[in-house]
Protein backbone atom coordinates (compact mmCIF):
# COMPACT_ATOMS: atom_id res chain seq x y z
CA UNK A 1 0.00 0.00 0.00
CA UNK A 2 1.36 3.42 -0.99
CA UNK A 3 0.17 6.43 0.90
CA UNK A 4 0.96 10.11 0.68
CA UNK A 5 0.51 12.81 3.22
CA UNK A 6 -2.35 15.19 2.48
CA UNK A 7 -1.48 18.60 1.10
CA UNK A 8 -2.05 21.20 3.78
CA UNK A 9 -1.55 24.34 1.72
CA UNK A 10 -1.81 25.35 -1.92
CA UNK A 11 0.94 27.84 -2.69
CA UNK A 12 -0.13 29.02 -6.15
CA UNK A 13 -2.99 28.42 -8.50
CA UNK A 14 -3.09 29.35 -12.16
CA UNK A 15 -0.53 31.07 -14.31
CA UNK A 16 2.69 32.29 -12.75
CA UNK A 17 2.69 36.06 -12.41
CA UNK A 18 5.22 37.85 -14.61
CA UNK A 19 8.15 39.47 -12.89
CA UNK A 20 8.11 43.24 -12.91
CA UNK A 21 11.86 43.36 -12.35
CA UNK A 22 14.40 43.46 -15.18
CA UNK A 23 16.51 40.26 -15.15
CA UNK A 24 19.64 42.18 -16.24
CA UNK A 25 20.07 43.57 -12.73
CA UNK A 26 20.22 42.09 -9.23
CA UNK A 27 17.68 43.58 -6.92
CA UNK A 28 14.56 44.97 -8.55
CA UNK A 29 14.99 47.41 -11.40
CA UNK A 30 11.53 48.00 -12.86
CA UNK A 31 10.77 47.19 -16.47
CA UNK A 32 9.94 50.54 -18.07
CA UNK A 33 10.60 52.57 -21.21
CA UNK A 34 13.47 54.23 -19.30
CA UNK A 35 14.93 53.87 -15.82
CA UNK A 36 17.28 56.38 -14.18
CA UNK A 37 19.18 56.52 -10.91
CA UNK A 38 17.20 58.29 -8.19
CA UNK A 39 18.70 61.67 -7.37
CA UNK A 40 20.46 61.90 -10.73
CA UNK A 41 19.75 64.10 -13.72
CA UNK A 42 17.58 61.56 -15.57
CA UNK A 43 13.95 62.21 -16.41
CA UNK A 44 12.50 58.74 -15.74
CA UNK A 45 9.70 57.72 -15.97
CA UNK A 46 11.07 55.14 -13.49
CA UNK A 47 13.82 55.53 -10.91
CA UNK A 48 15.93 53.12 -8.88
CA UNK A 49 18.12 53.63 -5.82
CA UNK A 50 21.48 51.89 -5.83
CA UNK A 51 23.83 50.38 -5.71
CA UNK A 52 22.46 47.76 -8.10
CA UNK A 53 24.64 45.00 -9.57
CA UNK A 54 24.51 44.57 -13.35
CA UNK A 55 24.29 40.82 -14.08
CA UNK A 56 23.37 41.04 -17.76
CA UNK A 57 23.23 43.80 -20.34
CA UNK A 58 22.99 47.32 -18.89
CA UNK A 59 20.03 48.25 -21.07
CA UNK A 60 19.22 51.43 -19.13
CA UNK A 61 22.87 52.64 -19.06
CA UNK A 62 22.80 52.87 -15.26
CA UNK A 63 26.43 51.71 -14.79
CA UNK A 64 28.18 54.85 -16.02
CA UNK A 65 31.71 53.82 -15.00
CA UNK A 66 31.44 50.20 -16.19
CA UNK A 67 32.43 48.61 -12.86
CA UNK A 68 29.41 46.28 -12.77
CA UNK A 69 27.48 48.36 -10.25
CA UNK A 70 24.78 50.85 -11.18
CA UNK A 71 23.69 53.98 -9.32
CA UNK A 72 26.66 53.72 -6.95
CA UNK A 73 27.84 57.33 -7.02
Amino acid sequence: MVTKRPVTQVVAVGTKQESRCDPNYSGCVPIASDVDCAGGSGNGPAYVSGPIRVIGEDIYDLDRDGDGYACDD
